[in-house]
């Protein structure tokens, strides 16, 4: 196992899980600059994104931030797409072109600060139903679970706080993760040699990121780091 690479796992999970993320997309670009099978990558980071996402949502559900209608608009839609996902297989050239793009938002969501906004409005649950379709198909077929696209949409649309965004955020990435990774079991599991060193690092990362995410943090210099970070890998998917 490169050292390189498990410091920068261990930093990204304690970054992403402050946010209410799994860091599936911060996985797999790490992944990507490492040169990983792209056959294991998906895998790799549904499994740690189930572990640092639990962590994560357990942390911000202790400090009274989750917001459980919120979470049920969202994944009645999005657990059978994600199921879906994971067991859809993608050329392998698209497959990194989608991921590519992917980590572009990633990047947008990480060097653009999220503010509270007033919430002013109740939930429209049909959108909510589209929208985890639409993205609990998209995060299953690639290997991520979602939260980097779902936390913008709630903040954007004005249904929570940052917080408690971040809470349904880590939830929905925790089942939308598992319900990827079962269908992925459809097509058989190649999983890395140190995986469980990686989970282990997830752990602790998550538990560390986690804590201060639901107190308080000011992490912008590891956000810009890790943009940096993206930016490559997204590049190196898209034009490589």
């Amino acid at each position: 196992m490169d050292l390189s690479f498990a410091i920068l796992l261990f930093g990204a999970a304690i970054l992403y899980s402050s946010v209410g993320h799994g860091g599936a997309s911060g996985y797999l670009a790490l992944m990507a600059l490492y040169q990983f099978a792209p056959e294991s990558m998906k895998v790799t980071a549904l499994l740690l994104n189930l572990v640092v996402a639990g962590v994560s949502f357990f942390q911000f559900f202790r400090k009274g931030h989750f917001q459980p209608k919120l979470l049920l608009y969202f994944v009645v839609g999005s657990i059978p797409l994600a199921f879906l996902g994971g067991a859809f297989v993608w050329e392998i050239t698209m497959y990194k072109i989608v991921l590519g793009v992917c980590l572009l938002f990633a990047v947008l969501r990480m060097v653009i600060p999220a503010k509270n906004r007033i919430i002013d409005k109740s939930p429209n649950r049909l959108a909510c139903f589209i929208i985890g379709g639409l993205i609990g198909f998209v995060s299953g077929s690639i290997g991520i679970g979602g939260g980097i696209i779902l936390s913008p949409v709630i903040l954007l649309l004005g249904y929570a706080h940052v917080k408690q965004a971040a809470a349904v955020s880590a939830a929905f990435i925790w089942v939308n993760s598992l319900a990827g990774l079962m269908g992925y079991m459809t097509q058989g599991i190649i999983m890395e040699s140190a995986v469980f060193i990686y989970v282990a690092l997830a752990i602790a990362g998550g538990l560390i990121g986690g804590y201060l995410g639901s107190v308080h943090c000011r992490k912008q210099y590891l956000q810009y780091a890790l943009s940096f970070v993206l930016g490559l890998a997204s590049l190196k998917l898209i034009f490589m």
